[in-house]
């Protein structure tokens, strides 16, 4: 099952889910764990800090992801596009929990409305965060409440879209001096890069490439 029919359907999408993601979370203790995304750009006696994001995929027919824009005022990262999540608290006993506590607190998710499906490889920042990707169906009678503080906007964007590899921009930016190349997937006037593109990279590494 390599061929990716069109549109993506919600089926199909929960088939490959369910033998493709991760069934526990990476643990950043395991040596066996391979770390993906920018590890390479961090000091070698860096520890990453433990974080989760919700890659929540919306149940419809034709199966969408759900993201949010920053505040414009934070101090990190302003404006742009995430998926719900944040750092891991002493409280939080998973990264599941990490990513549903983060998700109810930005956008005012409703965790009794997400179903976890599995998880995607342990993706480090060059901001020293160790990001978990919870994959879940998110039902579509969902109702979100945003936290001005944190969250500008949050916006449905096509699973069938993000998930074609021509889609799959990459650039060079500039950062600490020099160039390097980062992931772009522009949808209609949203800019979706850097980690949150990252992760979607995965995801698609994961469930769709060839």
């Amino acid at each position: 099952m390599t061929d990716v029919i069109s549109p993506l359907s919600l089926a199909d999408f929960r088939a490959r889910a369910s033998t493709r993601l991760l069934s526990a979370p990476p643990d950043p203790d395991d040596p066996e764990t391979v770390p993906i995304g920018e590890f390479a750009l961090l000091a070698p006696d860096r520890v990453p800090r433990s974080a989760a994001v919700l890659v929540g995929i919306v149940a419809r027919e034709e199966p969408t992801l759900l993201f949010t824009q920053r505040a414009k005022d934070l101090p990190v990262h302003a404006g742009q596009i995430s998926f719900p999540g944040g750092k891991s608290e002493p409280q939080d006993a998973s990264p599941l929990a990490t990513a549903l506590r983060e998700a109810h607190e930005e956008v005012g998710l409703d965790a009794r409305l997400v179903k976890p499906l599995g998880y995607l490889d342990l993706y480090v920042t060059n901001s020293g965060f160790g990001i978990v990707g919870v994959v879940a169906e998110i039902d579509p009678a969902y109702r979100l409440t945003l936290s001005p503080g944190e969250v500008a906007d949050a916006f449905e964007a096509p699973l069938d879209f993000l998930m074609r590899g021509e889609n799959h921009r990459v650039e060079m930016r500039e950062w600490n001096g020099g160039l390097r190349e980062v992931l772009h997937m522009p949808w209609r006037d949203r800019h979706i890069w850097g980690v949150t593109a990252g992760v979607l990279r995965n995801l698609y590494d994961r469930l769709y490439a060839p």
